[in-house]
């Protein structure tokens, strides 16, 4: 399908340019202080979420591999039975988000060097690359500080979720890719066309 090739190809031209481009760590602000590329890497889930451990990561990507072959499976299924358009558009844009992200995890750790110091990452390095085979990091790159503050007083103590009486806020925090925000448009898609999505005939 063309719309998810085109997803992928947008969402690996951009991760491979900040790899080979950027430095962990290092910005570049696009729009002022509101819309900034923040090269970053995660071992874990959307949105710069973890999954921790070696074994972990391992769990993780397996998971992604196997649910990705449900969600293929399903999109041909749709295909198939003449589904509505935008609800295979939606389940298409979900298919190459996790795609997406899966190609980090299975084989930048082959391919890539390490993007820390001192040096830019090298594409098919000779001593080979940062991790093994499953065990590649997800680049993440937008970030999005669009309104920076301090939590009121009344606001009730959740250490796990930083929220407390005086604690920093922002939004929008977390660091995201092209695959995240092709999950979320699939996602926020069905959730607002549901009706005309299963409508029956």
């Amino acid at each position: 399908m063309i719309l998810i090739f085109l997803v992928l190809i947008i969402d690996q031209a951009i991760k491979i340019y900040l790899k080979t481009h950027f430095i962990l760590g290092q910005e570049l602000h696009v729009a002022g202080d509101w819309f900034i590329l923040h090269f970053t890497e995660n071992n874990g889930m959307a949105f710069g979420m973890e999954f921790a451990g070696r074994y972990g990561k391992l769990f993780l990507t397996t998971f992604r591999i196997l649910a990705v072959s449900g969600i293929a499976w399903y999109l041909v299924d749709l295909v198939r039975k003449k589904a509505s358009a935008g609800f295979i558009y939606s389940i298409a844009l979900i298919l190459a988000g996790a795609v997406g992200n899966i190609i980090d995890s299975v084989f930048y750790g082959v391919f890539f060097t390490s993007s820390e110091c001192p040096g830019y990452a090298h594409f098919l390095p000779h001593g080979g690359g940062y991790a093994g085979f499953l065990h590649g990091k997800v680049v993440d790159m937008f970030y999005f500080p669009l309104i920076h503050g301090a939590f009121p007083d009344w606001c009730p103590n959740i250490p796990f979720l930083d929220i407390g009486p005086g604690a920093d806020f922002m939004f929008f925090r977390p660091i995201f890719n092209f695959s995240d925000a092709a999950i979320t448009v699939g996602v926020v898609m069905i959730l607002l066309f549901q009706r005309s999505f299963f409508l029956k005939k």
